[in-house]
C-alpha cells in the first residue's frame, strides 16, 4: 500500500542525517505516524538504537503499534511495542516504542541520557500530533531539548503535526521543515440546521439518518465524550435495528475507555460487510484511520482539559473546537473517495483558528513538580507556563510537602513524582501506611479521578465508596451506574498493582477514615463547622463554605472537601468526608497554633488584640488579650487596607493627581522605568511602600495625608521626582500671565486620557499652537470657557479654532458677555483674565 508520506521518507532520512531536529507537517492520512518510525530504523545515525514516539492518545498508541507490527509481519511487543498507563507491550527486542501521557516524562526523569549513545539507548524522539498541544507533549519536548543541549547532542528530535504553524515551530526549534501532501478527495461541507428546541442528540440522530439514506459508505460522528456517545447510541439503535434487517447497519462507539478488542473492531472494516456508524470522540480526528468513511457528522464540540477550581484538578469541559480541528474532521470524509460533512452548528458561528495549548489553561501542580524533579525551570517551552498558575502550583506543592521553601524537591516530592499521577493523589497514596489503608487510598484515588458513579445528588464521598464496596459484593445500588463503578474498581486494582498492595480493600469503613486519608490530598480544603450555623464551615484558607440544604454531612465538626464550587460569598461543598480531630492534631500538629494576634475589626474600624487558637486560617477560639501589640499593629493595618481597599487611605486631591501623572508618564515614556502605581500593583506591594508609614500607629486614621504622600513617593529619588514635575506639570502658564491647572485622568479603556487644560477663552488670545507637555509628545485638550466659566469649545488644535470656529463663537457670545473682549483679530489681541475696563 502506497501512502503520500512515502515519497518524502528519503528526504526525512537525509535531513536527519545532517540535522538533529526536524519539523514534519503531514495532513491526516498521509501515513506519518506509522511510516516515519519504520523508515528510520536502518538509518546509519540511529546505529541500532531505539525510537520512542509520543502519541497523545491510548487508542492511537495501540493502533499505531499494531499497524506497524503487522507491516513487519510480527506481533506487538517484538520490533514495535507500546507503553501506556497501567499497560506495557515491549520486550528486549523492541526498537520502536509508542508511548503516551507521562511515560516519556518518566523515562527522561529516570534517565536523562536515555540510555546513552550506545546500543539499547534511545536515538530519536518523535512527537506525533503535536498540534494537539497536550501539556505532556510540551513538557516532553522542553525536557528533550534540554537533554539534547547538555547531554546528548546526537539525539534526534522530530516534531510531527497535521495542522500547526510549522514555520513558527521550525524557528523556535531552529530546525528544517518538511511538508507532505495528503491523500484526500473533495468533501462537500454543509451545516445541518437544528429544529426549534431540539436536543443535540435528536439533531445528530436526524443527521445520521439523512446521511444513511442519501450517501454511500460509513458514517463517522464526532461527539464530545463517552456520555454523549452513549445517549446517541441509544437514540440510534431502534431505527437502525429496523433498517438493519434489510440493509445491515452497525453502530460502534470509539473512545479511550473502550476495551482493546472493541477498539480494534472499530479500526477494521465490518467482517460481515455492513455499513458502519462510528460514534467517536476527537480521538478520531487525526490519530487513527477509520476505513470506509464517506460521511462525517460533526457536533463541533470536544472535551478538553480546563482548570477547575472547584476540585483543584484540571477537568474535561465541553468546549467549541477550533477551525483547524473542524477542517481535520471534515477531511476524514475524503480519504477513500469524494465525501460529505454535516456540521451541527450554525454557519454564522465563528470558531477560533487554532486550539489553545493546554499549558495555558490547566492546573500546573504536576508540571511544577516535574520541573522541581528536573532541577531547573529554565526550560524552553513553545509557550511558557503562565507565571501566576505556576506560582499557585508551587504553593500547593509546598503545602503537600513536595517542595521546600526554596522550591527544591523534597524526598516526599520524589516519591510523589515516581507515582505519575496528580500530586494531590500522590501525597495521599504515599501517606497511607498499612496494607488495608493503602488499598483504601487506592479506592479513593480511583473515586476522585473518575466521573461520579451516583445518579442522585449527594455530597457524601462515603456513599460513593459504599456503592463501590457493594458492587464488589455483587450488588449495585439503585442510584448507581454499574459501568462507572466497574471502571472505578478496575482503576483501583491498577493502583494496588502499581503500589504492590497485596491487601484487599476493606468491606466496611467509618466515614472519617476516608476523610483522614483525603486530608493528605486536600490539606487546604480541611473545614471546621461554624459555631453559630451547623451548615457553614470555615476552610483552611479562611474562606467560608456551606452545605446543601439536604446534605448528608450536617453536624460533622470537621470535613475535608474534595470538590467545592467557589461563589462570591460562601463556597458550596459539593463532595466531602468527615475528619477526626484527633487525627488532625496528631498528623497536622504544626498547623495548629495558639498565640496573641492583632487584627482589624471591620465593624469597629479599629485594631483588636486577641488570644487566638487556629488550624491554619480556621479560627477555633478567640478571646480578648488586652492592649494592641505595636509590633503586630503595622501588619494588621496593612491587612485592613488590603481588605478595605486603597480608598480607606487619606488621599489628598494633589496626591491623587500626582499618582495619575506618574501612571500617565509610565505609559507615555516607558524609558523612565517608573513604578506601577495602579491599584493592583499598590495593593500587592503594601508591605514594601506603606508598612513603614504605619510604624508606631495603632489606628488607621492615625496616618496623615503627608505621611501617605511620603510613603507613596518613597521609591522615587529626588531627581526622578523633579523630572516628573517637568514632564507632567500640574499647571501651565497661559498668555494672560496666569498659571492654570492641568487635569490628568485615565479613560474607561484603562489608558491615559489627553490631559485637560480648562481656561477662559480670553486668556489665550495670541496663542496659535496648542500647549504640549511630556517633552512635546502630548498635546493638551483645551476646554475653552466662557467668562462665566461654562464650556464653549473643546479642541486639541487652537490654530484651527481661531481660524474656523472663533468667528461663530464671537457672534454668539459678544452680546451675552458685553463686558468682556471679543476682538475680531484674536491673533493680535491682548490676553486677559479680567473684564474690559469700565467705560470701554
Amino acid at each position: 500500500m502506497t501512502l503520500p508520506i512515502d515519497a518524502l521518507l528519503p528526504q526525512v532520512r537525509d535531513t536527519l542525517a545532517a540535522h538533529t531536529r526536524l519539523v514534519l507537517e503531514a495532513p491526516p492520512g498521509a501515513g506519518k505516524t506509522t511510516q516515519v518510525p519504520l523508515a528510520l530504523l536502518d538509518a546509519p545515525w540511529l546505529a541500532g538504537r531505539r525510537i520512542v514516539m509520543l502519541e497523545p492518545r491510548r487508542v492511537a498508541a495501540r493502533a499505531a503499534a499494531g499497524f506497524m507490527a503487522r507491516q513487519l509481519g510480527e506481533a506487538v511487543g517484538d520490533t514495535v511495542g507500546y507503553r501506556i498507563r497501567f499497560e506495557s507491550r515491549v520486550s528486549a527486542r523492541t526498537r520502536v516504542e509508542v508511548v503516551t501521557e507521562g511515560i516519556l516524562t518518566r523515562m527522561l526523569q529516570d534517565d536523562p541520557e536515555l540510555g546513552g549513545s550506545g546500543p539499547g539507548g534511545v536515538g530519536a524522539l518523535l512527537f506525533d500530533e503535536f498540534h494537539e498541544r497536550h501539556l505532556a507533549g510540551d513538557l516532553g519536548l522542553a525536557l528533550a531539548l534540554d537533554v539534547q543541549a547538555s547531554l546528548r547532542d546526537d539525539l534526534r528530535i522530530v516534531v510531527m503535526s497535521a495542522t500547526l504553524d510549522g514555520e513558527r515551530l521550525a524557528q523556535f526549534l531552529d530546525a528544517p521543515r518538511l511538508s507532505s501532501a495528503g491523500r484526500s478527495f473533495p468533501v462537500e461541507v454543509a451545516h445541518f440546521p437544528a429544529r426549534r428546541d431540539e436536543s443535540p442528540e435528536s439533531q445528530a440522530r436526524r443527521a445520521v439518518e439523512h446521511a444513511l439514506a442519501t450517501h454511500p459508505g460509513d458514517v463517522l460522528v464526532f461527539l464530545p465524550g463517552r456520555r454523549e456517545i452513549t445517549r446517541l447510541q441509544s437514540a440510534l439503535l431502534p431505527p437502525l435495528r429496523r433498517q438493519g434487517e434489510e440493509q445491515g447497519f452497525v453502530v460502534l462507539p470509539l473512545h479511550g475507555d473502550l476495551p482493546v478488542d472493541q477498539q480494534s473492531q472499530v479500526l477494521q472494516p465490518d467482517p460481515q460487510g455492513r455499513r458502519r456508524v462510528v460514534l467517536a470522540t476527537n480521538v478520531a480526528e487525526s490519530s487513527v484511520t477509520l476505513p470506509g468513511v464517506r460521511v462525517v457528522i460533526d457536533s463541533g464540540l470536544a472535551r478538553e482539559p480546563r482548570f477547575d477550581p472547584n476540585s483543584g484538578f484540571s477537568r474535561l469541559d465541553v468546549v467549541n473546537i477550533a477551525q483547524a480541528s473542524a477542517d481535520q474532521r471534515a477531511g476524514r470524509a475524503g480519504r477513500v473517495a469524494e465525501g460529505w460533512t454535516y456540521r451541527l452548528w450554525p454557519q454564522s458561528q465563528r470558531l477560533e483558528p487554532q486550539r489553545r495549548a493546554e499549558i495555558m489553561q490547566v492546573e500546573l501542580a504536576g508540571l511544577a513538580l516535574e520541573l522541581a524533579g528536573w532541577g531547573s525551570d529554565a526550560l524552553r517551552f513553545v509557550d511558557p507556563p503562565p507565571p501566576g498558575a505556576l506560582a499557585a502550583a508551587r504553593d500547593l506543592l509546598r503545602r503537600l510537602g513536595a517542595l521546600d521553601a526554596a522550591h527544591a524537591i523534597t524526598s516526599t516530592g520524589r516519591g510523589m513524582l515516581a507515582l505519575g499521577t496528580h500530586p494531590r493523589l500522590a501525597a495521599m497514596l504515599l501517606a497511607a501506611r498499612e496494607g488495608e489503608g493503602r488499598a483504601l487510598a487506592c479506592d479513593l484515588a480511583a473515586l476522585v479521578e473518575a466521573r461520579d458513579p451516583l445518579r442522585s445528588r449527594s455530597d457524601a464521598l462515603a456513599e460513593r465508596w459504599r456503592a463501590l464496596a457493594a458492587f464488589r459484593d455483587g450488588r449495585v445500588p439503585h442510584d448507581a451506574n454499574r459501568s462507572a463503578l466497574a471502571a472505578i474498581d478496575a482503576a483501583a486494582k491498577q493502583w494496588r498493582r502499581r503500589l504492590r498492595v497485596d491487601a484487599a480493600p476493606p468491606r466496611e469503613v467509618e466515614a472519617h477514615r476516608l476523610g483522614d486519608l483525603l486530608a493528605h490530598a486536600f490539606p487546604d480544603r480541611i473545614a471546621h463547622r461554624h459555631a453559630d450555623d451547623p451548615r457553614r464551615y470555615q476552610l483552611g484558607n479562611g474562606r467560608m463554605a456551606r452545605l446543601f440544604d439536604d446534605s448528608a454531612l450536617v453536624g460533622e465538626p470537621w470535613l475535608v472537601a474534595s470538590e467545592l464550587r467557589f461563589e462570591a460569598r460562601d463556597a458550596l461543598l459539593l463532595r466531602a468526608a468527615p475528619v477526626d480531630e484527633r487525627f488532625l492534631r496528631s498528623t497536622f500538629a504544626a498547623h495548629f497554633s495558639d498565640r496573641d494576634e492583632t487584627r482589624w475589626d471591620v465593624e469597629r474600624r479599629a485594631l483588636v488584640a486577641e488570644r487566638v487558637q487556629r488550624f491554619d486560617g480556621i479560627v477555633l477560639d478567640a478571646r480578648p488579650a488586652g492592649r494592641v501589640d505595636s509590633g503586630q499593629a503595622a501588619q494588621a493595618l496593612i491587612d485592613a487596607v488590603r481588605d478595605l481597599g486603597l480608598d480607606a487611605l487619606p488621599w489628598s486631591d494633589g496626591l491623587r493627581q500626582w499618582r495619575t501623572r506618574v501612571r500617565c508618564l509610565r505609559e507615555w515614556m516607558p524609558e523612565l522605568t517608573l513604578p506601577d502605581l495602579g491599584d493592583e500593583a499598590l495593593l500587592a506591594s503594601l508591605d514594601d511602600w506603606l508598612r513603614p508609614a504605619f510604624a508606631g500607629k495603632t489606628r488607621l486614621d492615625a496616618l496623615l495625608a503627608d505621611e501617605l504622600a511620603g510613603a507613596l513617593k518613597s521609591p522615587l529619588d529626588w531627581n526622578l521626582r523633579q523630572r516628573i514635575d517637568q514632564l507632567a506639570p500640574t499647571q501651565v502658564l497661559v498668555p494672560s500671565g496666569q498659571q492654570r491647572r492641568i487635569e490628568y485622568a485615565f479613560g474607561d479603556d484603562g489608558k491615559p486620557a489627553s490631559p485637560v487644560l480648562a481656561v477662559k477663552l480670553q486668556e489665550l488670545f495670541g496663542l496659535a499652537d496648542t500647549p504640549r507637555i511630556c517633552d512635546g509628545r502630548m498635546s493638551l485638550t483645551v476646554h475653552l470657557l466662557s467668562p462665566a466659566g461654562r464650556p464653549l469649545q473643546v479642541t486639541r488644535d487652537l490654530r484651527s479654532f481661531w481660524q474656523n470656529t472663533y468667528p461663530e463663537v464671537r457672534r454668539e457670545m459678544k452680546g451675552r458677555y458685553p463686558k468682556h473682549p471679543w476682538p475680531e483679530d484674536p491673533w493680535n489681541a491682548v490676553a486677559t483674565h479680567r473684564a474690559k475696563p469700565r467705560g470701554t
